[in-house]
């Protein structure tokens, strides 16, 4: 089937700034769709019925038009962050076609001049501004496309609170047309100056001497949680995520999450990797909503309850973490009858019986055991000795790919 949609990016210079194939798909469509922005970037030679999207947004109003010839208009690349990218997931690709004009992020860097490669490009249209937070790394440059006028003042805040006070801020706005503006500042003097809506914010992040350095790797320090000691500690926490291997795309069973560390620092190793964290008591539930905005990752789902039950109905894993609970009847056996094949389910265990639970479940389904003993330096009166915290017993198996 040839292409019946057409999906057009405009950028601030208008109809004048298309390519050939883009204006004669225009001027060939019976129905243009777009907001209205980019609706009145049109001329009036352009004789196909205008419709606005449907509010709340909706791609059903389109999808029903199957077969005439459509245009969809779209602010810059639809495919980054844009209309484009959920086209592409229910229109088959020969169905469509994609014109592309240049990104607002492209705009931006081509006028800082920094090499796009080297950027990190985020979006705060309809997104969390916590998700910030993991991306925080001085030296690191962010382009972000802002939700609307008051996001610039809102991330310098979030900048000043993290210890990223001296960072750079441009807010460069209506890149590429008449009306086209730049405004500098920095993170700790920012006074909230008039923008458009429309606007990019490129960040040169500067940390403060004093900030402290919260790697992605696995093992942050336990200071960077919020938690009642219900921890797991940070060398302990390094190993483990260690087994669990986290790979992108992939989803996490943190069960009986305590303060959420583990799915935290899971979701940390990846932009793409979910975690769900398994909660009962409601004052962790609370930590673990906290930490995970802290830590830059809002998107870590809170599931209330106590397993195995809370575990009914979730979306499969490919890995799971038990951290406490093992004994608790059916824990076990549900984990691994909702394990993916060629999943991985790592557990620790802290107590006798737990540790004897876990030798019995790899006499009856394999795996390995390690013990760790972690010990660390602390005073006693003049000088310093080794104080030994509980041994820890971890179970790392594979669920067979034909189980």
């Amino acid at each position: 089937m040839a292409p019946w949609l057409t999906v057009v990016g405009i950028g601030e210079d208008g109809f004048k700034g298309l390519g050939k194939q883009a204006r004669r798909a225009l001027l060939g469509a019976t129905r243009i769709i777009g907001g209205q922005r980019q609706l009145d970037l049109l001329p009036v030679c352009i004789r196909g019925e205008r419709q606005l999207w449907p509010s709340p947004f909706s791609l059903e109003p389109l999808l029903a038009q199957r077969g005439a010839p459509v245009c969809v208009l779209a602010s810059g690349d639809p495919m980054f962050y844009g209309v484009g990218a959920s086209l592409a997931r229910q229109v088959p690709r020969e169905e469509m076609l994609i014109l592309p004009a240049p990104s607002s992020c492209s705009l931006a860097a081509a006028r800082l001049g920094w090499p796009l490669q080297e950027v990190v490009c985020l979006s705060l249209v309809a997104r969390p501004l916590a998700a910030l937070n993991s991306h925080l790394f001085s030296g690191v440059r962010l382009l972000v496309l802002s939700n609307d006028r008051h996001s610039p003042a809102a991330l310098a805040a979030l900048l000043r609170e993290r210890g990223f006070g001296p960072s750079r801020i441009s807010v460069l706005e209506h890149l590429g047309g008449e009306q086209e503006r730049r405004v500098d500042g920095l993170a700790s003097e920012w006074h909230d100056p008039e923008v458009a809506d429309l606007n990019v914010l490129a960040i040169e992040c500067i940390a403060e001497p004093s900030t402290p350095r919260l790697s992605r790797l696995a093992g942050l320090p336990d200071s960077a949680f919020a938690h009642d000691g219900q921890l797991t500690k940070r060398d302990v926490r390094a190993v483990t995520l260690a087994h669990l291997a986290p790979i992108p795309g992939e989803l996490l069973w943190d069960v009986g999450a305590g303060c959420g560390s583990i799915g935290i620092e899971w979701m940390r190793a990846h932009p793409s990797c979910r975690a769900l964290a398994i909660e009962a008591d409601s004052g962790r539930q609370l930590l673990i909503e906290r930490n995970r905005d802290t830590l830059g990752v809002p998107g870590l789902q809170l599931i209330r309850g106590s397993a195995p039950q809370a575990l009914a109905g979730l979306e499969r894993p490919d890995a799971i973490f038990i951290g406490g609970g093992v004994t608790r009847a059916g824990v076990l056996d549900t984990c691994w009858a909702q394990l993916k094949p060629g999943g991985r389910l790592v557990a620790n265990a802290v107590t006798l019986q737990s540790e004897m639970t876990l030798m019995a479940w790899r006499e009856r389904h394999g795996g390995e055991l390690t013990r760790l003993h972690i010990a660390q330096a602390q005073p006693l009166g003049e000088f310093d000795t080794w104080r030994q915290a509980l041994p820890i017993t971890l179970l790392d198996l594979v669920k067979p790919l034909d189980a």
